[in-house]
Parts: C-alpha cells; structure tokens; sequence
C-alpha cells in the first residue's frame, strides 16, 4: 500500500487555512490504495507526526492551528526508502508527500526544493512553477509574454514606498481608481485592499507591505465575475468547467473565502458555451505559462471587455468550500477520484514518465 505523507500547517499566515484544507484532503484519499500519515508544521516552522489536523470549532470566530508540541517531533530525510526520522533514529517510511501548505514555505518552492534534493515524490508543481506563480508580480510578466490578457497593473517594492511613496502613488493613480492592492507573494486574500479613492491608496500599500517586501496595485474590472477554472496534469493538462464566486462582501476577501457563509459558489457556472472554451483555454495556457504540474486553479475576471487572467494557484485550496474539487466534481471526477489521480501525478512525475 502506497504511504502518503500529508504534509500542512506551516510557518505562513495561511496556516489556518492549509490545516482545514489538509482535513479534507485526509478524508478523502482512499484508504483501499494509500495509508495516511498526517504530518504537521507549527507556525514555528516544527515538523511533527499527528493524528490529524486540528479540529475547527464551529462556534469559534477563527481557523484551527497546530499547538507547539501536540505531535511527536520529526525530521525528513531519504534513506534507502524516503522516510520521516523519529528522535531515536527509527524511520518512518514514506513513498510520496502530498503538501497541503498554501503561501509562502509551502507553495512557493521551498519544500518542494527540499523534496527534490531529498529524491522524495510530491504532489504538485515543481520548484520554478511554485516560486513563479506564488510571485504574483513575475508570473504577470509570464502570462503577458504568453499573450494572456491582464488589467493594468503595476509592482512596488517597500523600499520604494518608504524613499518617494508619491512616487508609487503617481504610478498608481495613472491606472484609474478603483484598486485593488495586495502582497507580491501571499494568497488567501491576506493583506489585499479594494481601493476606491486615491485616498486611501497609502493605507492599502501600508497593508500589503506588512505582508512582505513587494506589493501589487492592479486596476479593478468594471462589473466583474470572478470566475475560476481548475486544472488537473502533468505534460497534457485538462481544465474543469468553470465556477464562479459571488462573495458575501464587496470582494472575495478572507472572511468571505472561510468564515462568512453567505458567499456563494456557482458550480458549474452559467456562461455561454464559448465563454466555457474560452476559460478553459486560458486556464491551460496560463498553467502551461508557468510550468506548473500537477495540479493549480486558475482565477479570472470576466468583465464587459471580456475575460481577465487573474493569477494561477499551484497549492489550491482544499476546504468544504474550496472551488478546486467541487469544479472536478462538477466534471465527473470524485473527489476520492481527484485525490488518486493528483498522487498517481506526482509519483509518474518523479519518475520522469508521461501522465498517469
């Protein structure tokens, strides 16, 4: 039976998130093929064997995390077989790591760089795929070299803003209000402001520099639907027919993405045929753009001028309400079903071999 080391938490400000994903990722790989082994990250950056994830409290206003030393201290390493290290040397063996780390340490290439020098299979896009889409400011370039169409938008950097912010703000006033502003390199919506005066540009840049050293200022589509697309693939990646969200706040922020239920999640959305394609098409072209694997979801605004490339997610998320497996589903693909194929995925990419 294969052993799949589902690996969550971690030391990002998603880690509420990625332990509430990693629940139901656990609760749904097939447990006739692939025994579990829960491995959580604490927020200080501790490796440990658990039971599980924690649980979510459903009166609690707030995200399950992992406490410092809930679980039995680990270390990875590859030896003979790739194996988890107990402190008295014993080994826990492992054939493929399923990480389920959303933001910065998780998917933006750090521990799949570990993975890699280790020899260990994963789950998911490789090192430059993870680094380039979690930096929403390179991935940009990318997706403008492949011809896809973005809103206008501009990168900044704090020490930019720090040296001549009126500067940044001229910049930023040249696209039109409204903004939206938020982190180069987070995701979860942390850190992102809607700007709708000029006025309140300097406190939404302050925002996302809290959050690390660059920011994004993009210009707000008109009237627009966020539509998401998921994709599924190594080397011949499919898309999903496409979702929308329509989110109980003015955007899709936080509190609506995980905490406020009234945001709805349209599944599969109502476009035309052609708009359908359209997704689709941009979907794979943006995954293809960044080299990712395995698997990602793909967002975009449709608008009165059509649709928008927003970003690319290469570590979706995985809650009950996370659009990445109710778009599979809605395609015909299980969600046991989309589990098994992501962890076939990843062992055949360690391999070297074509798509399972």
């Amino acid at each position: 039976m294969t052993r799949v080391a589902v690996v969550f938490g971690g030391r990002s400000e998603e880690h509420e998130v990625s332990c509430v994903s990693a629940a139901s990722v656990i609760g749904a790989i097939p447990r006739d093929r692939y025994e579990v082994i829960p491995v959580g990250i604490d927020k200080e950056g501790r490796w440990m064997l658990l039971d599980g994830p924690p649980a979510r409290d459903p009166d609690a206003d707030r995200l399950p995390a992992i406490e410092p030393g809930s679980g039995e201290p680990v270390t990875i390493a590859a030896a003979g077989r790739s194996a988890l290290v107990r402190p008295g040397g014993e080994e826990v063996p492992i054939d493929v790591v399923f990480p389920v780390l959303h933001g910065p340490y998780g998917e933006d290439g750090t521990i799949q760089g570990m993975l890699e020098f280790a020899r260990i299979p994963y789950v998911g896009a490789g090192v430059l795929a993870s680094a380039v889409a979690m930096d929403k400011a390179v991935a940009k370039v990318l997706f403008g070299a492949a011809g896809l169409h973005l809103t206008p938008w501009l990168a900044a950097t704090a020490a930019e803003w720090a040296e001549d912010p009126e500067a940044v703000e001229a910049r930023a006033e040249a696209l039109g209000v409204p903004l939206f502003v938020k982190p180069a390199a987070l995701g979860s919506s942390v850190g992102v402001s809607k700007v709708k005066s000029l006025a309140d540009l300097s406190a939404a840049l302050d925002e996302a520099f809290a959050h690390g050293r660059r920011a994004i200022v993009e210009a707000a589509v008109e009237d627009a639907r966020e539509i998401e697309c998921s994709v599924l693939g190594n080397e011949e990646p499919v898309a999903s027919v496409p979702g929308e969200i329509v989110p109980a706040g003015e955007f899709y922020d936080y509190r609506s993405k995980y905490l406020d239920d009234r945001t709805r999640l349209i599944v599969p959305a109502d476009l035309p045929a052609e708009t359908v394609e359209e997704v689709q098409r941009i979907a794979v072209a943006a995954f293809q753009a960044v080299d990712a694997a395995g698997m990602a979801r793909v967002d975009l605004f449709l608008g009165r001028q059509g649709l928008y490339l927003n970003e690319v997610n290469t570590i979706p998320g995985f809650t009950e309400v996370s659009m990445y497996p109710k778009m599979w589903e809605a395609s015909g693909l299980p969600y046991p079903d989309l589990i098994d194929r992501l962890i076939r995925l990843g062992l055949e990419r360690h391999r070297g071999g074509a798509d399972a």
